[in-house]
């Protein structure tokens, strides 16, 4: 049994290149408060009515032409970062992908740390340097869904995955 786990957090990215999923990961993306710092009301209008419908069939097009058989590059990619993490760390860990928007979601990585009670939980967002709207947005979201646990493991975080230095010691079994 893995003694901790190791949540890797990227943006995140729509579940196909169709504009209905394109509209629903802008819609989430876009209504987060960090990403868009303005009154709910006026956030939900400019989101709704005017970038989700005009924005979702351009984005569409790109994230088509972005898009391989093998899906998303950026969840391909990241499960392969995923493995090799896994590779390299060993049994002790358990490592497991999420993004901070769409699947596969952070609640979801949770609940597999919850159901296989590691001890110790390391959050490391897949960004190059902190922002509220990114890594802030991960923080809370983690926070949000474990803060009701009834058993709440050991919680470290990383600001971004730039320094190889703090990513030892949040690994390390003595940290």
């Amino acid at each position: 049994m893995a003694k901790t786990g190791v949540l890797l957090v990227n943006l995140g990215t729509p579940d196909s290149p169709s504009v209905a999923d394109v509209r629903k990961y802008l819609r989430e993306f876009l209504m987060d408060n960090r990403v868009i710092d303005i009154p709910y009301i006026l956030r939900f209008l400019l989101v709704n009515f005017i970038i989700a419908p005009f924005r979702g069939p351009k984005s569409a097009k790109i994230y088509q032409e972005l898009w391989t058989d093998r899906g998303s590059p950026l969840k391909f990619y990241g499960h392969e970062v995923e493995g090799l993490l896994q590779t390299s760390l060993g049994a002790d860990f358990k490592v497991i992908l999420a993004m901070r928007y769409q699947s596969p979601s952070i609640k979801l990585a949770l609940d597999q740390f919850k159901n296989s009670s590691v001890k110790k939980i390391v959050v490391l967002p897949m960004f190059p340097q902190y922002a509220s709207a990114s890594t802030g947005s991960v923080h809370e979201a983690v926070m949000n869904e474990i803060k009701n646990w009834e058993l709440i493991p050991e919680l470290k975080s990383a600001a971004s995955l730039t320094n190889s230095v703090v990513l030892s010691a949040l690994l390390s079994p003595s940290a």
